[in-house]
């Protein structure tokens, strides 16, 4: 296979299900429709519709990552189903091409009551490979599994945790030609997924294909090229995994902006029954944000909007490069449309491999000084006038290894100081650039960031 030919092809793909009321309307569509048409009366349903998916398209390429987002109920594991051939669609093409393996739902594919090792064999002839073949890896796949003496024991003994790291050795250990992972992963402890991203990245340079379902926004940023939204069924976007991870953010934003608004209008309602006359809320109110062209990098309820984002040297002067040791400053200006206090300003710092490296604001400042003092001066309890402008510098000593980094900025109104009842005024990716040189003549260091180690020596035993 070359490197560009397609391996999965998605075309205009829906899946219907009948939903029926009751059991004995299941029996009805069985039996009347037939005696209807016999004796040449019209058509009649009697089940609802429910489509969980629409019309949805795609390609992967072979070696290339695609993630799929997307809420609970909006159809990525049907959709999963479909390409592994263990659902059909209702209307629509799939054609894959190359050996499948699959981590669907936890312990699918495995007989509760064989053993471990009977089913690391089970599992294998199912995908296509003799036992003598499963011999010559089997070491390799019980390696990787590192479950033990329990290999010997029946799968329904097992825990979530043991029954996804079998099936995840086996899996990947055959290398396949694509490899299908929906959540399952999530189970597994942190340095077993640390392992599997490892193993996946090299299997994906190898030129084996993925598709990749998780609910963690960075796992898609990292780990695939592409990704794929879809919501209700049907897909929204289909693109860079970059811009549509914050496609993504941006719908969860606003469809909690819209339950949050729904619940205050209930107790707005509720309250106005109490007691009619009284009619305020504490909370920032301002009219909806309107998108613009270069908004597609922004969301937010609106109210205080950030006008620019400045990376600055120590003395002051605008710069985008700096070296380990330097003063970085990150200027930030705002302006509100409304009386209001209770605000936080910050930042997130992302390498050009998408990496979240570090984010800090305000908030994280204050909660210091008010651990320290519950009465000191803090930005959250600053009164901002509506129409003022004002600014926040957040500095630090770089430590930051040779890349490039991407500034993301932040304002958002905390209505307790803790981030626990946040909401997101305004948030733009790609706020501002810089880049992190190194003198290696005058101090080197290898990795993404600084430790600031030191070392001594003596000779042993003084």
């Amino acid at each position: 296979m070359s490197s560009d030919e397609i391996v999965v092809h998605v075309e205009s793909v829906s899946k219907r299900y009948e939903m029926y009321d009751t059991p004995r309307d299941r029996m009805k569509q069985f039996v009347l429709p037939r005696l209807r048409r016999a004796a040449g009366l019209g058509e009649r349903e009697y089940f609802r519709e429910f489509w969980a998916l629409r019309d949805v398209g795609f390609d992967v390429r072979r070696g290339e990552s695609v993630g799929i987002l997307g809420r609970n109920g909006s159809g990525k594991s049907t959709l999963l189903q479909i390409v592994t051939g263990t659902l059909a669609p209702t209307q629509g093409r799939v054609d894959v091409k190359g050996r499948v393996a699959a981590l669907l739902e936890l312990g699918s594919g495995f007989n509760p009551e064989f053993t471990g090792r009977e089913n690391v064999y089970l599992n294998a002839a199912l995908l296509g490979f003799t036992a003598d073949e499963v011999d010559r890896k089997f070491d390799a796949i019980a390696a990787f599994a590192d479950i033990g003496d329990h290999l010997d024991q029946p799968v329904k003994t097992y825990s979530s945790g043991m029954l996804v790291r079998l099936a995840f050795a086996v899996q990947v250990q055959v290398e396949p030609d694509i490899l299908i992972v929906d959540e399952a992963l999530a189970v597994g402890d942190a340095l077993f997924q640390k392992r599997c991203f490892q193993r996946i990245e090299k299997l994906v340079s190898d030129g084996m294909s993925l598709l990749f379902v998780s609910h963690d926004q960075e796992s898609i940023r990292t780990l695939t090229n592409r990704c794929l939204l879809l919501s209700n069924g049907r897909q929204l976007d289909w693109g860079s995994s970059a811009n549509v991870v914050l496609h993504y953010r941006r719908l969860l934003h606003d469809e909690e902006a819209a339950y949050f608004s729904s619940l205050t209008d209930m107790l707005k309602g509720e309250a106005a029954v109490e007691a009619p006359e009284a009619a305020s809320t504490d909370a920032p109110q301002a009219p909806a944000a309107t998108m613009t062209g270069s908004d597609r990098l922004t969301f937010g309820d609106g109210g205080v909007r950030i006008l620019s984002v400045t990376t600055l040297a120590a003395d002051g002067t605008g710069s985008n490069v700096f070296y380990p040791g330097e003063r970085l400053r990150i200027k930030v200006v705002c302006e509100s449309q409304i009386a209001t206090d209770k605000l936080s300003v910050g930042v997130r710092i992302r390498n050009k491999e998408g990496v979240k490296l570090y984010s800090w604001g305000t908030l994280n400042q204050d909660m210091q000084r008010m651990a320290e003092n519950p009465a000191a001066e803090t930005f959250w309890r600053r009164q901002i006038q509506a129409g003022e402008r004002f600014e926040v510098e957040l500095e630090c000593d770089c430590a930051l290894g040779v890349n490039l980094y991407e500034v993301q900025a932040s304002v958002s109104y905390e209505d307790t100081p803790d981030y626990l009842a946040q909401r997101m005024l305004h948030w733009v990716d790609e706020a501002a650039f810089f880049q992190v040189l190194m003198r290696k003549e005058e101090y080197f260091f290898g990795g993404v960031l600084d430790l600031r180690m030191h070392a001594t020596w003596r000779r042993q035993g003084e």
